[in-house]
C-alpha cells in the first residue's frame, strides 16, 4: 500500500507538470515523457501532410536527439544523435513493413557528433571540436578500422554543430557556425564554410559570413553549392530573414554587419568605419529568403530518375522552427524549385508539425537524405523519429535493397611489394590464419571493399570472431599488403 501511494504521487506530479507545461504553450512528446512508450505509428502520422506523389511512413521512432544522417551503399541508414554522443546504424526495411528492420550503435563516445559524410571506404564525422574518419564497410555495416581525428581543436562554444559534405570536386567540406548571436569572431574559423584533402590537409577558408549555415548542398542543375543560414535574433517576429547562399570561394554574405539584400545590421548601421561599409558593399545577397526564424537546417537537391517529374533537380529544406518568435512559424519541409529564368518558388513538400493555432509542436525537421530508389529520409531530433516519403507506389516493393552492394569505384592496382608481401606471408602463417578463413570465413574479394590503407586499419578493430592483434604498423600494412597480393595473382 505504502508504495502504490509513492507512485501514485509520482504519476500526479509528473502528469500535473505536463499540463502546465501544455498550458504554457510546450508541446512534450508523450513517448519521452513515459520512457520510451511508444507511440502509435497511425498517431504520429494522423496529422502530418505531404506532397502529393509521395506516400508517408515512420521509418523509426526511437532514435533520441536525431540530427543528420547518410545512407550507404547497402542501403544502411547512418544517424547522428550528439547528445548521446554516438552514431547508429538503421536496417534498410526489407521485410516491406515500413520500418527499420534493425537498429544499432555504429560508435560512440564522440564528442557532439553531427555531421556525416561517406566517401570510399571513410565515414567521417564532424564532432563539436573535430572532424574523425573510420574505415567502413559498405557490405555489412561494420567498422573496418579505427577512429581518427584528422581536425582538430575546433571551437564549438555558441554554435557548436559542424557538417561535413563530401564535394563533386573530391574535396571535404565543413560549415561551422558563429560562437555569438552578432558579433567580431576571434576566430576566423566561425561562422564559416571550409574544405579540405580527404586525409585533412590543405585545411582552408572556403567563404565568410554565415552566420550558422547548417546545410549546403550541390545542386546537380548547375553544379552550385547552395547554403542553408540562420539569421540573428532579436529583431522582432519577421526580421532578419533567414537565407539561401550559393557559395562561392572567397566571398563574403554579409554577417555580421548586414542581413538579406545588404540590409545594415542595427549593431553596426551607426559604425563610420569605412571598412564596414565596404564589407556590407561587397556582401553578397541571398538568392532565396525563407520567413524570419524558420530556422532551415538540412537541404538535400534530389537526383533520382525515381522522383515525380515535377521534383527532379528540386532541393527539400528542413525548417527546423523558430524559439525567438512571439508566433510559432517554420516546423516543416519545403521544395525549392528553379525555372528557366533561375528564380527560386517555394512549397510545402511535409507539414502538420505545427498545430493549426501554432501553439503545439509535435517535431522539428532536421536533415534530409535521399536513396538510390528515391525514398526520402527525414530526421526530427523532437520526436527522435525518421520519416520516409517514397514516391508513387514504391512501397510495394518488400526489399529495395540488395543484401550484399560491391563497392565498384575504380581503384589503382596495388603495386606490389614483395619484402611487405613476405612479411605479411610470414604473420599469416605464425598466426595460423588460414584455420579459419580456408575453412570458416573465405578471404573473397577484398579489394572491392578496402584499399591497402583501409585494409591495414582493419586490424586495429576487426569484425569478431577474428581477434584483436597488437600489431604494429608495419606489421597491419605487411599484412594487408599480402592478402591483397593473393587476390591479385588469381
Amino acid at each position: 500500500m505504502k508504495y502504490t501511494l509513492i507512485f501514485l504521487l509520482i504519476f500526479i506530479a509528473v502528469v500535473s507538470g505536463a499540463l502546465s507545461a501544455v498550458a504554457s504553450g510546450i508541446s512534450i512528446p508523450w513517448r519521452q515523457l513515459f520512457g520510451g512508450i511508444k507511440t502509435n505509428e497511425q498517431q504520429v502520422l494522423s496529422g502530418l501532410s505531404n506532397a502529393q506523389g509521395y506516400n508517408l511512413q515512420l521509418f523509426a521512432d526511437d532514435v533520441p536527439g536525431a540530427r543528420w544522417l547518410v545512407i550507404t551503399r547497402s542501403g544502411d541508414i547512418l544517424v547522428s544523435q550528439p547528445k548521446k554522443g554516438q552514431v547508429s546504424l538503421l536496417s534498410p526495411d526489407r521485410n516491406g513493413d515500413g520500418q527499420a528492420d534493425a537498429q544499432r550503435v555504429l560508435i560512440d563516445k564522440l564528442n557532439r557528433p553531427h555531421g556525416l559524410a561517406l566517401h570510399e571506404n571513410w565515414l567521417y564525422i564532424a564532432e563539436s571540436d573535430a572532424v574523425g574518419r573510420v574505415p567502413f564497410d559498405h557490405s555489412d555495416g561494420r567498422l573496418a578500422g579505427s577512429y581518427q581525428r584528422i581536425i582538430k581543436n575546433l571551437e564549438d562554444s555558441g554554435h557548436w554543430t559542424k557538417t561535413i559534405e563530401m564535394g563533386p570536386d573530391g574535396w571535404l567540406y565543413l560549415s561551422s557556425g558563429s560562437s555569438c548571436n552578432v558579433c567580431i569572431e576571434k576566430d576566423p574559423r566561425r561562422a564559416t564554410i571550409m574544405r579540405m584533402r580527404p586525409d585533412g590537409s590543405e585545411f582552408k577558408i572556403l567563404a565568410t559570413g554565415l552566420r550558422n549555415s547548417v546545410g549546403f548542398d550541390w545542386s546537380p542543375k548547375d553544379g552550385g553549392l547552395y547554403a542553408t543560414d540562420n539569421g540573428r535574433d532579436w529583431l522582432g517576429d519577421d526580421l532578419p530573414p533567414d537565407e539561401l547562399n550559393l557559395i562561392r570561394p572567397d566571398n563574403f554574405y554579409g554577417w555580421p554587419y548586414a542581413y538579406g539584400d545588404r540590409v545594415p545590421d542595427p549593431d553596426f548601421i551607426n559604425d563610420e568605419n569605412p571598412t564596414v561599409k565596404e564589407m556590407i558593399a561587397s556582401s553578397i545577397p541571398p538568392v532565396h529568403e525563407f520567413a524570419a526564424h524558420n530556422a532551415p537546417l538540412g537541404i538535400r537537391f534530389l537526383r533520382s530518375p525515381e522522383q515525380p517529374e515535377d521534383y527532379r533537380g528540386a532541393a527539400l529544406v528542413a525548417l527546423h522552427g523558430s524559439w525567438n518568435r512571439s508566433v510559432k512559424d517554420g516546423y516543416k519541409v519545403v521544395s525549392l524549385h528553379w525555372d528557366d529564368s533561375g528564380d527560386i518558388s517555394q512549397r510545402d513538400f511535409l507539414w502538420g508539425f505545427l498545430s493549426d493555432d501554432r501553439t503545439e509542436v509535435s517535431g522539428r525537421p532536421v536533415a534530409i537524405a535521399e536513396d538510390s530508389q528515391g525514398s526520402i529520409y527525414i530526421t526530427d531530433d523532437y520526436a527522435g523519429a525518421i520519416y520516409r516519403l517514397s514516391p508513387g507506389n514504391m512501397l510495394k516493393s518488400s526489399a529495395p535493397y540488395p543484401l550484399k552492394v560491391a563497392n565498384n569505384i575504380p581503384k589503382k592496382p596495388l603495386a606490389v611489394d614483395s619484402d611487405a608481401v613476405r612479411e605479411g606471408k610470414a604473420l599469416y602463417q605464425s598466426h595460423e590464419c588460414a584455420h579459419c578463413h580456408q575453412q570458416q570465413v573465405p578471404l573473397k574479394e577484398l579489394s572491392k571493399k578496402y584499399t591497402l590503407e583501409t585494409l591495414a586499419s582493419y586490424f586495429d578493430t576487426p569484425t569478431p570472431p577474428m581477434p584483436r592483434y597488437d600489431f604494429s604498423d608495419q606489421q597491419k600494412r605487411a599484412l594487408a599488403h599480402y592478402l591483397l597480393s593473393l587476390e591479385a595473382l588469381r
